[in-house]
């Protein structure tokens, strides 16, 4: 019944709401899944990361590029690229990364982010700088995606999608053993589990994942700045993961849909945002330590109690 009323929810959402919440349920959808890939890298292995703005920026003008560049090119496929892309630079910046691990690992990750928005501004022949790059409205075969419900719904089903092919590989061996390394590493490879494997994957993966998400905020957006890729905005996806739960794919949701809607709230406070999220990230860890999903799994009665 839940399941049903969600889905009726999500399917009604434009029609029941003002055009600005429309856009943002988009936004909170593309956050979704790029919380989802990073706590499939941080909740399942460990491997704590700040450069997922840099990725989403690598998904976005790859998206926008191949937009403008070859507007003949089905969407699918310009998101697939997208993903593709930026899964191509999580292999290249996961293999180096084998060695690191905790704040080693976050500050390289760090780094990354600084070097995607610095290659960025510098190529301005191809992605024209501090200017911005204006994306046209995509089309989904005859049909324009000029409104916000017509993108609405295009990011809600590429969100499904990744979500059940999320738990896909949760529920499969490679999610166990992504679940093994973050136990113990050494606990894995004594059981047979390639550790060099299963991190770069995790990383290709992720990457993907933020790549798609990339290409679908480039298209809900409409336009593409650096400064939409700062280091901030992979604190926020750190926190979402936090807040919702840690290896929790529903978790990851609605960490995203509480921190987004927490960033929209406090746009006329931007110099109190840091304190503010930082308060948040304590008081999550000291009260509610695994996120929104544990909580709710706390809350739920058992067999028992419902005997």
């Amino acid at each position: 019944a839940a399941l049903v009323g969600g889905a009726v929810v999500v399917l009604g959402w434009p029609w029941a709401v003002p055009r600005y919440f429309v856009f943002l349920a988009s936004l909170i959808a593309i956050n979704a899944i790029v919380a989802i890939g990073l706590n499939l890298l941080t909740g399942y292995t460990n491997q704590l990361s700040f450069g997922h703005a840099g990725f989403l920026a690598i998904g976005a003008y790859a998206a926008a590029l191949l937009t403008i560049q070859a507007p003949l090119v089905p969407l699918p496929l310009t998101l697939l690229a997208a993903g593709l892309i930026t899964a191509a630079v999580g292999l290249a910046l996961g293999v180096p990364c084998l060695r690191l691990e905790g704040l080693y690992l976050a500050m390289a990750t760090l780094a990354f982010g600084f070097v995607v928005v610095e290659a960025i501004l510098n190529l301005d022949w191809l992605t024209r700088g501090n200017d911005g790059l204006r994306v046209p409205a995509a089309r989904l075969g005859p049909w324009p995606l000029a409104t916000d419900t017509s993108r609405y719904y295009l990011v809600v089903t590429v969100a499904a999608l990744l979500i059940v092919a999320a738990r896909n590989i949760t529920s499969s061996r490679t999610g166990r053993a992504l679940l093994a390394l973050r136990e113990s590493e050494i606990a894995a490879q004594a059981s047979g589990v390639n550790l060099a494997a299963y991190k770069t994957l995790a990383f290709v993966v992720s990457a993907f994942y933020t790549g798609v998400a990339g290409g679908l905020f480039a298209l809900v957006v409409g336009f593409l700045s650096p400064d939409s890729f700062d280091v901030f905005l992979s604190v926020d996806f750190v926190a979402m993961i936090i807040v919702g739960g840690l290896g929790s794919i529903l978790g990851s949701v609605m960490g995203a849909a509480v921190i987004t809607t927490l960033n929209d709230s406090l746009a006329g406070f931007q110099s109190y945002r840091p304190l503010i999220f930082g308060a948040i990230l304590v008081a999550s860890m000291l009260f509610m330590p695994g996120g929104i999903a544990s909580a709710l799994h706390r809350a739920q009665p058992r067999q028992g109690d419902r005997a």
